[in-house]
């Protein structure tokens, strides 16, 4: 039961982290208006919502700290690969 949780949690996270790096995916494909702040508004909140999930679920035992940071840590360097291609255009 409690192996069946933490499956479940740590597919729930990357479903949530998924739906982010679709945003930047988007981005990067057109960026169009990179440093538009209603754009930045909206991946901050999400990136943060995702950092409190991930903390939820450390905090509950559900993944391991390792394994959120890692999470957080791709989708972060998908957003410096994302303000690195802004710049360069």
């Amino acid at each position: 039961m409690v192996l069946d949780h933490k499956e479940k949690a740590n597919a729930l996270l990357k479903a949530d982290a998924d739906k982010i790096l679709k945003l930047i995916k988007v981005q990067m494909d057109n960026l169009t208006m990179p440093q538009c702040p209603l754009y930045e508004e909206v991946l901050d909140t999400q990136m943060f919502g995702l950092s409190r999930e991930i903390d939820f679920a450390v905090r509950l035992g559900l993944i391991e700290e390792k394994e959120g940071k890692a999470i957080l840590g791709e989708l972060e360097r998908e957003l410096s690969a994302l303000h690195e291609a802004s710049q360069r255009k």
